[in-house]
């Protein structure tokens, strides 16, 4: 069997583990041997040159993966409270409890008003930030 084949396969194979196992190690190395099986089967070079070609091939994909990670993202907070939260209006329900309720929506969330700030039940607020489960909102009239 040709051993570029056999790079090619092994990639292959690695890619397929990477479905069954957590985590995104896997993908770098499928794809460099993927890569070098391909290089092996256009030059067919020596050992030291595919070795060197499998390792510069898992540099580079671990080189774009941090990238990726570090790349800041049209959405950083992707499924956090805030994400579609910080910015909504509100109105401000009568508290059942010692704090005071907010509804966006459909859904009623506690809240909590920011400093200095006044404002009865049916009053409409804004978001200002999120606290845990908390909204932070002030009055949008002043």
């Amino acid at each position: 069997m040709d051993p570029g084949l056999i790079w090619v396969l092994a990639g292959l194979l690695l890619l397929g583990a990477e479905l069954a196992l957590p985590g995104i190690f896997l993908l770098w190395v499928g794809l460099a041997a993927i890569g070098t099986g391909l290089v092996v089967l256009l030059a067919a070079p020596p050992f030291w040159q595919v070795a060197l070609a499998f390792l510069g091939f898992l540099a580079a994909g671990i080189a774009v993966a941090v990238r990726l990670k570090r790349a800041p993202h049209a959405s950083p907070s992707l499924n956090t409270p805030d994400a579609g939260l910080v910015g909504r209006h509100g109105v401000l329900v009568a508290a059942e409890g010692p704090q005071p309720r907010v509804r966006i929506g459909d859904s009623d969330w506690p809240a909590r008003l920011t400093r200095h700030a006044a404002a009865t039940p049916g009053e409409e607020v804004r978001v200002e930030a999120v606290d845990g489960t908390t909204l932070v909102v002030r009055p949008l009239t002043p």
